[in-house]
């Protein structure tokens, strides 16, 4: 099967490459794609050396699926005419996420709706993966009313650049900034741009992704997202209140069961999950589960991923290797 990679020398496109070797995913011949700046540039895929493509070369060669990862403007202007050739798309950007007429998927949870008309598919934000992960489950057996989330989200969410800025101010350099603020030993509050509301980008996909992956526009979702100085993956806060009752116990059984989760959570020895461990890991790791004892029918719980792997890359090639398993793309 020939796979196209957009965005193929950025972080996540990367991270693409590494996870489609890792897996085995059934690639015949790989097409590396890139901005008109890295045409010619090689990348290495499972020992072999690819030569960096532009986006017309890419469509002419006629790929089964293309993963991209390359930013929302490309995404909107190059993704349908991947479609009219014929080429499946799986878009990480945020560009086809909430159009009505296209599927956000997270496999785990909503891979049944996907057909063979399925053209353009939306992989979601990465703090709304790891977290409906968690949540879907959950939401089956008490139906969810209300969550509350905070976020501590890695530099590697932001990018290389990002992850540049935090090390040369841990190493005392002077060098180009991603952030308007220092990053090192500080935290901040804001992802993305704010809104008129005066929320950020960030924290109303957060909103808007939940509901259409979980299928009940009924959930209310308020979240705030935070940078912090850390690499190795997303946390999060989420208080959530169910309609219905729950047992400790019963969650537990069940986020224990749920394909892609992990428990990592006992209080006596100082269990519970950190982005060191999530770390090049493709599960979504739960822990500090405990009632909310404020008010009824309501839980806390810290919920951990890895935001370039199962929050972005791993996430698409999930995808990937669903629609060959059923025979949607050959």
């Amino acid at each position: 099967m020939k796979v196209a990679v957009v965005g193929a020398t950025g972080l996540v496109g990367t991270k693409m490459l590494q996870i489609l070797a890792e897996r085995n995913f059934p690639v015949s011949e790989l097409i590396p794609v890139a901005s008109e700046k890295s045409i010619g540039k090689e990348v290495e895929f499972k020992g072999k050396q690819y030569k960096v493509v532009g986006m017309q070369t890419a469509i002419d060669m006629k790929p089964a699926v293309a993963l991209f990862s390359a930013g929302g403007s490309t995404s909107t202007q190059w993704a349908p005419a991947f479609a009219a050739a014929g080429i499946t798309v799986i878009d990480n950007s945020s560009a086809w996420r909430m159009d009505p007429t296209k599927k956000l998927v997270v496999p785990e949870i909503n891979a049944s709706e996907l057909t063979a008309n399925d053209k353009i598919i939306a992989n979601p934000n990465c703090s709304t993966i790891q977290m409906v992960v968690a949540l879907a489950p959950l939401h089956k057996r008490y139906a969810i009313k209300r969550i509350v989330v905070s976020t501590y989200q890695s530099v590697t969410g932001t990018g290389v650049k990002a992850v540049n800025q935090l090390m040369n101010e841990r190493n005392g350099i002077e060098g180009e900034m991603a952030y308007k603020y220092p990053i090192d030993l500080n935290v901040i509050p804001q992802i993305d741009v704010f809104l008129e509301n005066g929320y950020t980008k960030e924290e109303m996909k957060m909103v808007l992704e939940t509901k259409k992956i979980m299928g009940d526009d009924s959930i209310k979702v308020t979240a705030t997202t935070v940078r912090i100085p850390v690499m190795g993956g997303h946390s999060e806060s989420v208080n959530i209140e169910f309609e219905q009752e729950f047992e400790l116990d019963e969650v537990r059984n069940i986020l224990s069961s749920a394909p892609g989760v992990i428990v990592v959570d006992d209080p006596t020895t100082q269990q519970y999950p950190m982005p060191k461990d999530a770390h090049e890991r493709d599960e979504v790791f739960v822990g500090r589960i405990r009632r909310d004892e404020t008010q009824p029918k309501t839980i806390n719980m810290w919920i951990v991923s890895d935001n370039l792997r199962k929050g972005a890359a791993t996430n698409a090639v999930q995808i990937a290797e669903y629609l060959v398993g059923k025979g949607l793309i050959v």
